[in-house]
């Protein structure tokens, strides 16, 4: 049995639900980040309450890493009990590593086609837990802080404030207990291989000190932060996998910071809370998934009408329908882009890293408040659900704020709530504000807010609505510098949206050091487009790679629809759950690079 010594290791947890195999996945991720490490981690769970199949899918590296890499090299696994529902989402090396319990029997197709028996080690993992009083996925903990040559001191106390925190001290020392006999059994294993087996080559840092600040931190509370620092004081939400953690962590912090969350009955009380919240001038917000955000359409068509500021986060899941509530896809962006009868111009952003949460989320909400307009904010449940270690992450610049107008009573005019304006955005007044009364509603209206069915006032208010977001073209560069991410150069470029972005970040530099120069562009602001900055961006590009998780080339075709774009196109796409890797995006970049006559399109799933 050889053993896996490099600068980044991807390895997977699974067992059967209630094996604790996620929160082993947690613990040793907190214990990597305490050492120096990089890393993450994301869930292969099933839809069930209860039950079913969960599996802890990590990579650890000594360098930041946003997605996972192409394989596994580790496996470890409780039991083969339901490990076929999500077998297909956990891609095994040649060089993998698989340990099992003694009594698992043999593992199941397609690990079995794919691992080389000398590469299956056998343990006691369950009859060792059972010696402790504890569970086997504290067995596992301990045997893989061992390979991975982790301190035993870090991983003793992340593991005691894991009980601490949670009020069960009682299970601290049967815990400790199990943590050893784990360590006891890899023992053997690291004497054979000269002290190293799976661990990742040498310490990421000498010191701690040298490491600086680390953020352990998801995208959902990353999204969460991004609000509050932004000035957001307002959720209401209604429960929703896998938006619904994000709704969690913020109740208690909305309170501290003298906001207010509140549980609606469903979705479409949610999204009139927040416009009536947002309407009492609290920067607001909420979070859902596709089916709320279908619920919420309409609300979001009353926010557009009466101009009324509001963040709508959808962190996408697979769908149509109920779809597969806990797992990841890209098919959102056609229902956030046109999902509103008439013509309703609003604001579509996507952070397109865990750090990017922050900065994205907070400035979706400055630009809601700054235009008056919703803005949906698209995540997904890879990205929302994703534990990552970073660097610290700096303070969001942007704040919520508003163009207010405080008293109208000394004006010898009437107060024109939608008056016209040259940049389309007109003086918003709080409910209260001295001779500044006003109707609001869903009803198109004249400049005072009269309900009107004149063809000249709906007109004109179309054409306003429409010119403050078309105006964002006109903005300084350096208000404008977060529309997008770019780097690299060469004549072929990678573009992508939202989670599928640090797959392309890292295919454009594994491609570098193959001598194949690529751009690649990281889009944030889907709507209203950008073309003119677009263009610059893709100045002498001839061949273009369109990267999304999704089955019909969504982002294609909006790309399409609204840029003008090189005469080579190759679509890179796949449906979730398994995400796109960077192996994948490299193999579409050097055909793209080979490429002798151009397409009009090309795709490679």
């Amino acid at each position: 049995m050889t053993s896996i010594l490099r600068e980044n290791i991807s390895l997977a947890i699974a067992g059967s639900g209630g094996s604790g195999m996620l929160s082993a996945g947690e613990l040793l991720l907190r214990t990597a980040a305490r050492t120096g490490f990089y890393g993450l981690l994301t869930r292969a769970i099933g839809p069930q309450i209860r039950g079913g199949e969960s599996a802890a899918l990590l990579r650890l590296a000594h360098y930041p890493v946003e997605t996972h890499d192409d394989h596994f090299h580790l496996l470890l696994v409780a039991d083969w009990k339901n490990f076929h529902r999500f077998a297909g989402e956990i891609r095994l090396g040649e060089d993998v590593l698989v340990i099992m319990d003694e009594n698992a029997g043999d593992p199941p197709e397609p690990v079995a086609a794919v691992v080389d028996e000398k590469n299956v080690l056998r343990l006691p993992l369950h009859a060792l837990a059972k010696e402790t009083g504890s569970r086997v996925n504290m067995v596992a903990l301990g045997l893989l802080g061992a390979l991975l040559a982790l301190p035993r001191e870090t991983l003793r106390a992340v593991v005691e404030n894991f009980f601490h925190r949670k009020g069960r001290e009682q299970f601290i020392a049967p815990s400790l207990a199990a943590l050893e006999k784990g360590e006891a059994v890899a023992e053997p294993l690291l004497r054979a291989h000269g002290g190293a087996f799976v661990a990742t080559p040498g310490k990421p840092c000498r010191d701690m000190a040298d490491c600086g600040a680390r953020w352990l931190i998801s995208g959902n509370r990353a999204v969460a932060t991004g609000f509050l620092q932004a000035g957001g004081r307002f959720v209401a939400g209604y429960p929703i996998t896998p938006a619904t953690d994000m709704l969690e962590w913020l109740a208690p912090r909305m309170e501290r910071l003298g906001g207010l969350l509140v549980q609606a009955e469903d979705e479409l009380a949610a999204i009139n809370m927040v416009l009536g919240a947002s309407f009492g001038g609290l920067p607001a917000m909420t979070a859902t998934s596709g089916p709320g955000l279908s619920l919420m359409v309409e609300g979001l068509g009353l926010g557009v009408m009466a101009e009324i500021p509001a963040l709508v986060v959808d962190v996408q899941r697979i769908g149509p329908s109920t779809g597969i509530p806990t797992k990841s896809e890209q098919g959102d962006l056609q229902l956030a882009l046109c999902g509103a009868h008439g013509d309703a111009p609003h604001l579509v952003l996507a952070p397109d890293c865990v750090v990017d949460c922050v900065h994205t989320t907070a400035w979706a909400l400055h630009l809601a408040e700054r235009l008056q307009c919703p803005a949906v904010l698209l995540s997904d449940q890879k990205l929302g659900q994703m534990l990552a270690i970073t660097d610290a992450i700096p303070p969001a610049p942007w704040k919520a704020g508003r163009k207010l107008k405080d008293n109208c009573a000394e004006s010898e005019e009437p107060y024109k709530r939608y008056a016209i304006t040259e940049d389309g955005v007109s003086p918003m007044a709080l409910p209260g504000a001295p001779g500044c009364l006003h109707t609001v509603d869903g009803l198109e209206h004249d400049e005072r807010a009269l309900p009107s069915s004149q063809v000249e006032d709906h007109a004109a208010q179309l054409e306003k609505r429409h010119r403050k977001l078309a105006r964002l073209e006109e903005w300084p560069e350096e208000e404008m510098a977060h529309w997008a991410e770019a780097f690299g150069t060469g004549e072929v470029a990678v573009i992508t949206w939202g989670s599928s972005a640090g797959a392309a970040r890292e295919a454009v530099r594994m491609a570098a050091d193959e001598g194949l120069h690529a751009r690649h562009v990281s889009m944030r602001l889907l709507w209203p487009p950008q073309k003119k900055r677009l263009a610059r961006l893709l100045d002498g590009v001839e061949r273009l790679i369109v990267v999304e998780q999704n089955h019909s080339g969504q982002f294609l075709h909006y790309l399409k629809a609204h840029y003008t774009l090189p005469e080579t196109v190759v679509s890179c796409r796949c449906p979730g759950p398994r995400p796109i890797t960077p192996r994948q995006v490299l193999r579409a970049l050097r055909e793209a690079c080979a490429m002798a006559e151009p397409f009009s399109e090309r795709v490679c799933t």
